[in-house]
C-alpha cells in the first residue's frame, strides 16, 4: 500500500533512525564499490589529426577548362570508407614501430581480431566545410598516438595515390578510344577512297550541269536542222523551176523566165515573213546573181553577131543551185549525226544519273560515318589533353590536395570520466543510499504506517492516533547507538577520502 507523499518524508526518517547500522552498511558498501569500479574502471586515451581539405589553390582558376580535378564528395564518408579498406588497417596493424617485432609475422586470427580493434576505435568526424579529424583511441596513450599518427599518414598517401590512379586509368581509357577511333576512320577512309576509285561517275551536281549543257546543244542542233531543212526545200522548189539546159538563141529569155519565177517567189514570202526571212535573203541573193548572168548573156550574144542558136549547153543557174542543195543536205546529215550523237550522250548522262542516285545512299553513309567519327574523334583528343594536365596536376599534388593541419598530440589524460569522478560520485551515492533505498521499501510495504492510510482504505474515520511512548532506558540506548553510528560513518568516510587521495596523488 502506497503511502502518501506528504507522510513519506517522515516515515523515512523514522525507518533510518530505527536501522542505523543498516543504514551505515549501505552507505560503506555503495560508496566504497563506486571508488572501487572507478580503480577497475577501463580508461581511454584518444588523439587525432585534423586534416585541411585543400580545393580551392591557385592552379585551379589557372586550368579552369583545361583540366579536370579529382574532386571528392561527403569527405567524411569518404575518408571514413578509405581508412577502413582493409590494406589502409592491414598496413598499421602490422606496423613494427606501434605494435613491436612481433606484429610483422602475427598469426591470421590475430590478425583479424587487431584489424577489427583498429576499425572499431578509430573515428572521423566533421569539422567545418573544408576540414575534418580522424581519431583513435585505445588504454595505451602511446599506442593511441602513434596510431592516430600513422592513420593521418595512411589517409593522405592512400588518398594520394588513388587520385593517380584514378587520372591515369581515365587517360588510359580515353587514350585507347582515341586510338581505336583513328582505326575506325583510316578503315572509312579506306572504304571511302575505294568506293570514289570504283564509282568514277562523280556527283550529282557534275551531272545535272553535264545533262544541261547536252540538252542545250540538242535545242540548238535542233534549231539549226529545222534551217536546213527550210533552206533545203527552198533550194528543191528553185532548182525545180530551172531547166537543166539552155539553148544559145534563148538564152536571154531563158534568163528572164527564171528572174520573173524567182520575183514572183519572192513576192510571196514576203507576203508571209520579214525581209530578214532566210529563204528571202537567199532569194535576193540569187536574183541579183541571175541579173549580172543575163547582163553578161546579153553582152556575149552582141558580140557574137546576135542569131540565136538552138545548141543546149548546161545551166549555170541550175548547177549552182543544186550545189547549194547538195552543200545543204550534206549540212543536214552532219546536223542529223550530231543531235543522234547529242541524244546518246543525253540517254547515257540518263544512266549515268540514275548510278549516282543508287550510289547515293552508300556515300552519304560512308560521308556520315566519316564526319560522326571525326567529331567523335576530335572530342576526345581535347578529352585526352585535358586528362594529361589533371594526371599531371594529381601526380604533382596540385589539384585537391589534403592537408595535415593539426598532427596527431600525446594524449596526457583519459577520456571520459576520471576517478575523481567517482570518487565523489561514490561518497554522493553513498549518503543518499539509504534514504533512496528505505523510500523504494516504503512504498511496496503493505503496512498501514499513518491514519490517512486507514481513513482511506477501511473509509472509517479514525478518533485517536496514539503516540510512540519511550522509556529513559530506550532513550538512553538509541543515543548511544546514535554516537556510535556517527563515529562509524565518520570513520568510514574518512577511510574512503583517504584511499581517494592516495589514488589522486599517485600513493597507491
Amino acid at each position: 500500500m502506497a503511502l502518501p507523499l506528504n507522510q513519506l518524508p517522515k516515515e523515512i526518517v523514522r525507518e533510518v533512525r530505527s536501522r542505523k547500522w543498516l543504514a551505515l552498511l549501505l552507505f560503506a558498501v555503495v560508496s566504497f564499490s563506486v571508488l572501487a569500479a572507478g580503480f577497475v574502471w577501463p580508461y581511454k586515451y584518444q588523439s587525432e589529426v585534423v586534416i585541411f581539405v585543400d580545393d580551392r589553390n591557385i592552379i585551379q582558376p589557372l586550368m579552369e577548362g583545361r583540366a579536370v580535378a579529382t574532386e571528392v564528395s561527403e569527405k567524411v564518408s569518404a575518408a571514413r570508407e578509405l581508412l577502413g579498406t582493409r590494406s589502409v588497417l592491414e598496413g598499421i596493424a602490422t606496423d613494427t614501430e606501434i605494435f613491436g617485432d612481433s606484429a610483422a609475422n602475427l598469426p591470421p586470427e590475430q590478425l583479424e581480431e587487431r584489424i577489427n580493434g583498429l576499425k572499431y576505435s578509430l573515428s572521423v568526424a566533421q569539422r567545418g566545410d573544408n576540414y575534418f579529424s580522424i581519431g583513435y583511441s585505445s588504454s595505451s596513450a602511446l599506442k593511441t598516438f602513434r596510431v592516430a599518427q600513422k592513420l593521418g599518414q595512411a589517409f593522405i598517401e592512400e588518398n594520394a595515390r588513388r587520385k593517380r590512379e584514378e587520372s591515369r586509368s581515365a587517360y588510359d581509357f580515353i587514350d585507347k578510344q582515341v586510338k581505336s577511333y583513328e582505326q575506325q576512320i583510316g578503315q572509312v577512309e579506306e572504304r571511302l577512297k575505294q568506293f570514289l576509285s570504283e564509282n568514277v561517275d562523280g556527283t550529282e551536281s557534275d551531272a545535272n550541269a553535264r545533262l544541261s549543257n547536252l540538252q542545250s546543244r540538242l535545242e540548238l542542233a535542233q534549231l539549226e536542222k529545222e534551217e536546213l531543212e527550210t533552206r533545203a526545200q527552198s533550194f528543191e522548189r528553185e532548182l525545180s523551176g530551172v531547166s537543166r539546159t539552155l539553148r544559145q538563141g534563148r538564152t536571154v529569155d531563158a534568163y528572164q523566165e527564171r528572174i520573173n519565177s524567182m520575183e514572183e517567189q519572192l513576192d510571196s514570202l514576203r507576203l508571209r515573213y520579214h525581209d530578214t526571212y532566210p529563204d528571202i535573203v537567199i532569194l535576193r541573193e540569187q536574183l541579183e546573181e541571175l541579173r549580172k548572168q543575163r547582163a553578161r548573156a546579153l553582152e556575149d550574144q552582141e558580140l557574137s553577131g546576135g542569131g540565136g542558136g538552138n545548141e543546149s549547153v548546161p545551166n549555170p543557174v541550175y548547177q549552182e543551185v543544186r550545189s547549194k542543195l547538195v552543200t545543204t543536205s550534206t549540212d543536214l546529215e552532219t546536223v542529223e549525226t550530231r543531235i543522234s550523237s547529242i541524244q546518246r550522250l543525253i540517254a547515257e548522262q540518263k544512266k549515268r544519273m540514275e548510278r549516282i542516285q543508287e550510289n547515293k545512299a552508300q556515300y552519304s553513309e560512308l560521308t556520315r560515318d566519316m564526319e560522326v567519327n571525326k567529331e567523335i574523334y576530335n572530342d576526345l583528343l581535347q578529352r585526352r589533353e585535358k586528362a594529361r594536365v589533371s594526371m599531371h596536376l594529381d601526380i604533382e599534388g596540385q589539384g585537391l590536395s589534403y592537408k595535415i593541419t593539426e598532427a596527431a598530440q600525446y594524449p596526457t589524460s583519459p577520456t571520459g570520466p576520471k576517478f575523481s569522478m567517482f570518487a565523489l560520485a561514490g561518497l554522493l551515492l553513498g549518503a543518499v543510499a539509504p534514504f533512496g533505498a528505505i523510500a523504494g521499501l516504503l512504498q511496496v510495504d503493505p503496512r498501514i504506517r499513518s491514519r490517512e492510510q486507514l481513513e482511506d482504505v477501511l473509509d472509517i474515520p479514525v478518533l485517536e492516533h496514539l503516540p510512540e511512548v519511550r522509556t529513559p532506558f530506550e532513550k538512553r540506548r538509541d543515543r548511544k547507538v546514535t554516537v556510535a553510528v556517527s563515529v562509524m560513518a565518520v570513520l568510514v568516510a574518512a577511510a574512503y577520502v583517504a584511499v581517494a587521495l592516495a589514488s589522486v596523488f599517485g600513493v597507491i
